[in-house]
């Protein structure tokens, strides 16, 4: 309501839990993200790397009621842009998904320090880990299913997807994983164990 009755700006959906998000999200394509930590019984940051994978123009901003560095830490690292506590007064929740629209970065004053200090002093991650690590769920079932031999078609089907968006997945995941074709990609999967190399009698 509050969002509605600013002028400038228009709710496009609502959503209840993850994959009402994601749907919403790939369907909608907004210009902002305003995302709750608590997404129902669900942790909001939990699936907000996928969120910004299937709406990549998206902005997010990430409301909690948590005065908490590490949430903020998380949530930038996650791919927010901002974070809004919700003790804070409503034209500051309107103030801050204007400058994230426009591109700026908002925190709570009071600990950004504290929130940039944690990103900056944090272990680097292996560079290898981390393009694992950006695998979606959706993505690292398809590549077990590669590894079983199955097309895009049988992939689609196994999936109740398009073949299409299997597609999109398989490109996704050729960028990040750095490899040019099924063939690379299926003993990439194997020598790192992201799938179980089937034993004789499987």
């Amino acid at each position: 309501m509050l969002i509605d009755q600013n002028p400038a700006m228009t709710v496009v959906g609502v959503a209840g839990d993850r994959s009402e998000a994601l749907a919403l999200a790939a369907s909608e394509q907004p210009n902002m993200i305003l995302l709750d930590i608590l997404l129902g019984d669900e942790d909001g940051l939990s699936f907000l790397p996928e969120l910004r994978e299937v709406a990549t123009n998206s902005r997010v901003l990430v409301l909690t009621g948590l005065r908490s560095t590490e949430s903020q830490r998380r949530a930038i690292i996650a791919g927010a842009m901002g974070v809004v506590l919700k003790e804070h007064a409503a034209e500051v929740l309107i103030k801050a998904i204007n400058k994230v629209h426009q591109g700026e970065v908002w925190l709570d004053r009071s600990l950004m320090g504290s929130v940039l200090d944690a990103i900056t002093q944090a272990p680097e991650v292996d560079p290898e880990t981390a393009r694992i690590g950006s695998l979606t769920e959706r993505e690292r079932q398809v590549i077990a299913l590669i590894a079983e031999g199955l097309k895009n078609k049988q992939i689609g089907e196994r999936l109740f997807i398009s073949e299409t968006t299997v597609t999109h997945h398989l490109s996704s995941i050729f960028s990040k994983l750095e490899v040019s074709d099924r063939l690379e990609l299926v003993i990439y999967a194997f020598s790192r164990n992201l799938v179980k190399v089937p034993q004789k009698g499987d």
